[in-house]
């Protein structure tokens, strides 16, 4: 069940990364009617591609999914809190399925540990 979140959030910071100047400077022309600092969405833009492409390698990979979800869900809210700002509610609503998709995953992620019994 993690394959898609994993592989959407690898793939968002992989096509990213190899045009990273162009993407954090898009970012700032899109978001040009936001509350939001000009300098800040800049510095996210630069960064938020890397942290992308970690999540999602290490979701793939599920080392420490507990983690990486709670880190996914944080990201999808903050992605949420600026497309908000300039009222881009088709990319809200995108980033609201990825941040369901990540509860649902924590939720069976738990169910599956606290049904695993242990053999003394």
């Amino acid at each position: 069940m993690r394959l898609p979140l994993a592989i959407s959030l690898l793939g968002h910071g992989l096509v990213r990364l190899p045009k990273l100047t162009s993407f954090a400077e898009g970012m700032v022309s899109s978001m040009e009617s936001s509350i939001l600092p000009g300098g800040l969405i800049l510095a996210f833009g630069f960064i938020l591609p890397f942290i992308e492409a970690v999540l999602g390698l290490l979701l793939l990979l599920g080392y420490q999914t507990r983690y990486i979800l709670y880190g996914a869900l944080a990201l999808m809210g903050i992605l949420i809190l600026g497309s908000s700002t300039i009222e881009n509610w088709g990319a809200v609503q995108a980033q609201l399925f990825h941040g369901i998709y990540a509860v649902a995953l924590y939720w069976f992620w738990e169910n599956k540990r606290s049904n695993t019994t242990t053999v003394v």
